[in-house]
C-alpha cells in the first residue's frame, strides 16, 4: 500500500509540473509577440532590401549554373559510348548470305558483316591480314603461303582452321557448285601443311593473286555433307548462316504482302567472341527497300539511320540538322563502252570520233559532287598510268574530219548519212539522276557533230540483263578495278566470248596487241618492268578507243548524326564500308576530355 505521505509528494510534483508548463507557455507566447510578429510588421517597410538580397542570390545561382555549364566544354565533351542499335536502309532485295553466292548489294553486306576472309583492307584500302596474319611468296612467284590466326572460332563456337580455307576454295572451283567466283580460281590448288598454314600454288604468275584472297570463308563443319548442287539453296544461306565475322544471325523479317510494300529485314548481333575485339555497337539492322522514295520516307520517318544506294543528297535530306554525307572515292571508272561488235561503231574512226566531241570537263562540272576525273583504262594511282598515254583530248573539229574520212556525210536535218542509213546509236544506262544527266549532256555534244545518240534509262533488273547479254550500242556503266593495274577481265579479247563466265569486256574490244601487254602485265611482279609491259596496252587503247572515260565514281552514304569509327579515306567498293565495322559507334554522352 502506498502511504499518505507518498500521495502528498505526488501531487506537490504535479502542481509543480502544470505550473511550469504554464510559465513556459506565457514566456513563448511572450516572445513570439516580441521578436517575432512584432517585427512581420516592419517587412513592409523593408521590402526593397528584401528584393535586393533575394534577386542578388538569383543573380548568383544563375551565375553559378552558367559557369559551370562554360567550363564543362573545358574539360567536358560528347564522347562516342559502346552500344545501341544501327540501323541501314538499303535499294534491293536479300537473296543469299552466302559469300560463294552473294551478289546483289543487300547479299554481299550481309555476307561482309556475317564472314571474314583471309585479308581484307584498313582504312587507307591498303590490303592487310583478316583471318591471315600475312603471306609469303617463294622465288617462282608460283607459291603464295598463308599463316593463319589461331584464335578464331566460329559463331557456334567451334574452332577455325586451315581445313576451312581448303573446303571453302574446292567448292568454289567445282563446277556443280556454280559459284561465281569459280573462274578466279581455275588452276589454282590450294593445300594445308598443317591446321594454321594455306598453301596456293598457281599454273603462272599472277602478280594481283592476293587481292583475290578477300571473299568470305565458310565452315566445313556444316557444309561439307550438303551435296555440292545443293549449296546454292540450302537453308545455311538464308536462315542459318554461321561465319566468323564480327556480327552473327540473329532474325529475317518481311513485311509487306505485295512487291511494291515489300520490304526485308536481317538482324544481326555483335559477335562478343570476334578475335578483333567485341564489335562497340550491340545490334546491326538492315533493312531493304524497293526504290529511292521508299528508303527516303523511311529515314525521314527516322526507321533508319543511313542510306545507301543513292546518287546524290536529296533536298528533303540536305535542309535536315544533324545529318552526315559521306562522300567517299572508289577505284573504279565510269566509262561510256562502244560495243565494237556494232556494225557502226565496229569502225575505229567512228569510235574516234565520239571521244573527240565529248567534252568530259564540262559533264564533269555539271555535277553535284566531287568526282576524279578518268582518262585511261587505269587510274592515276594505278601502277603503269602514264599521264602522256591518255585518250584523245575533245577537239570537234576533229571529229567531224574523223566521221568525214568514214563515209559519213551531214545530212540536212544535221544528223549525218552514209548513203540511205543515219548516223543513229542507243546509249542505255541504269535510271538514276547523274545518268540522267550525264546521257543528256552527250546526246547533246554528239549531236553537234552529227550523231544522233538516244538515251534510254533502265530499271535494275533490265540494265543488268542488258549488261549481261551486251544488248547495247553503248553502255554508260561503272566497273570496279581495285588497287592493282590488272584490268585483264574488261580488256581482254578472251573476255568478251560467249564462253566466258564473266563476259566483262563490255565494249568486246579486240587487239592482239592489248592481249599480249595484259598477258604481260599482270605476270610481272617487279614494279618498273610491269609498268613498261602495259605501254602497248594503253597506247593500243587510246588509238583504238573502244570506251570513253568520264570519271572515278563515289560511295554516297547518308547518316542520321556522326558515324563514330567510319573513316575510310578510298574505298574499292560499296561493301568495303564494313572493313572496319567494329569499330562504329553512335551513342554518344557527357565525359571528361581524354
Amino acid at each position: 500500500m502506498i502511504d499518505r505521505a507518498t500521495k502528498l509528494r505526488w501531487r506537490r510534483r504535479v502542481r509543480l509540473g502544470r505550473v511550469a508548463v504554464e510559465d513556459f507557455s506565457v514566456n513563448t507566447e511572450e516572445r513570439l509577440e516580441k521578436h517575432l510578429f512584432k517585427r512581420l510588421t516592419r517587412i513592409y517597410g523593408v521590402r526593397r532590401f528584401i528584393a535586393s538580397w533575394l534577386m542578388l542570390m538569383a543573380l548568383l545561382a544563375t551565375g553559378l549554373v552558367l559557369q559551370t555549364r562554360s567550363l564543362s566544354g573545358y574539360y567536358q565533351s560528347l564522347q562516342p559510348v559502346p552500344g545501341g542499335t544501327y540501323t541501314e536502309g538499303i535499294i534491293g532485295s536479300f537473296t543469299n548470305a552466302n559469300p560463294l553466292y552473294a551478289s546483289g548489294g543487300v547479299d554481299r553486306a550481309a555476307a561482309r558483316l556475317l564472314f571474314s576472309g583471309l585479308l581484307t583492307y584498313d582504312q587507307n584500302n591498303q590490303l592487310v591480314g583478316d583471318l591471315a596474319t600475312g603471306w609469303t611468296l617463294d622465288p617462282t612467284e608460283l607459291v603464295y603461303t598463308f599463316k593463319l590466326r589461331q584464335d578464331v572460332k566460329w559463331h557456334d563456337g567451334k574452332p577455325f582452321t586451315a581445313a576451312d580455307v581448303v573446303f571453302t576454295y574446292a567448292t568454289i572451283k567445282n563446277p556443280d557448285a556454280k559459284s561465281p567466283l569459280q573462274t578466279s580460281w581455275t588452276g589454282i590448288e590450294v593445300e594445308q601443311p598443317d591446321d594454321y598454314t594455306v598453301v596456293f600454288r598457281l599454273p603462272s604468275t599472277l602478280s594481283a593473286f592476293p587481292y583475290a584472297a578477300t571473299n568470305g570463308i565458310v565452315p566445313k563443319h556444316l557444309l561439307e555433307k550438303v551435296p555440292v548442287n545443293q549449296l546454292r539453296s540450302t537453308n545455311f544461306n538464308t536462315l542459318e548462316p554461321v561465319g566468323t565475322g564480327p556480327f552473327k544471325w540473329d532474325v529475317i523479317e518481311v513485311v509487306g504482302t505485295d512487291a511494291d510494300t515489300r520490304q526485308q529485314l536481317l538482324g544481326m548481333t555483335a559477335n562478343d567472341a570476334y578475335y578483333k575485339g567485341a564489335p562497340k555497337l550491340n545490334r546491326l539492322i538492315i533493312r531493304t527497300f524497293r526504290d529511292e522514295t521508299q528508303l527516303i520516307d523511311n529515314f525521314l520517318e527516322r526507321k533508319v539511320d543511313a542510306m545507301l544506294g543513292l546518287n546524290s543528297l536529296p533536298d528533303t535530306i540536305s535542309s535536315l540538322q544533324g545529318v552526315e554525307n559521306y562522300s567517299i572515292p572508289l577505284t573504279g571508272e565510269v566509262l561510256v563502252f562502244f560495243n565494237n561488235s556494232q556494225e557502226i561503231l565496229a569502225d575505229a574512226k567512228v569510235r574516234q570520233a565520239l571521244v573527240k566531241a565529248a567534252d568530259t570537263k564540262a559533264i564533269i562540272a555539271s555535277l553535284d559532287h566531287h568526282v576524279i576525273p578518268a582518262d585511261s583504262p587505269l587510274l592515276k594511282k594505278h601502277l603503269g598510268y602514264d599521264p602522256n598515254i591518255t585518250q584523245f583530248p575533245t577537239n570537234k573539229a576533229e571529229a567531224g574530219a574523223l566521221l568525214d574520212a568514214a563515209g559519213w556525210v551531214m545530212g540536212p536535218d544535221g544528223i549525218r548519212l552514209k548513203g540511205d542509213k543515219r548516223l543513229e546509236l542507243k546509249l542505255k544506262a541504269q535510271a538514276n539522276s547523274v545518268y540522267s544527266k550525264v546521257t543528256q549532256m552527250l546526246q547533246a555534244q554528239w549531236l553537234e557533230v552529227g550523231i544522233d545518240f538516244e538515251p534510254r534509262l533502265l530499271e535494275e533488273t533490265e540494265f543488268q540483263d542488258a549488261v549481261a547479254l551486251h544488248e547495247y550500242d553503248a553502255l554508260l556503266y561503272g566497273i570496279s578495278l581495285g588497287n592493282d593495274p590488272d584490268v585483264f577481265a574488261y580488256w581482254h579479247s578472251s573476255q568478251a566470248s560467249l564462253i566466258s563466265s564473266s563476259r566483262l569486256n563490255l565494249s568486246e574490244y579486240k587487239s592482239t596487241v592489248a592481249d599480249r601487254a595484259l598477258e604481260a602485265g599482270r605476270t610481272r611482279s617487279e614494279a618498273t618492268l610491269r609498268a613498261v609491259k602495259y605501254k602497248p596496252f594503253l597506247e593500243a587503247w587510246r588509238n583504238d578507243a573502244p570506251a570513253l572515260a568520264l570519271y572515278q565514281p563515289r560511295f554516297l552514304y547518308i547518316t542520321r548524326g556522326v558515324l563514330h569509327g567510319f573513316e575510310p579515306r578510298l574505298m574499292n567498293n560499296a561493301v568495303d564500308r564494313y572493313n572496319q565495322v567494329e569499330n562504329w559507334m553512335v551513342r554518344e554522352q557527357e565525359a571528361n576530355k581524354p
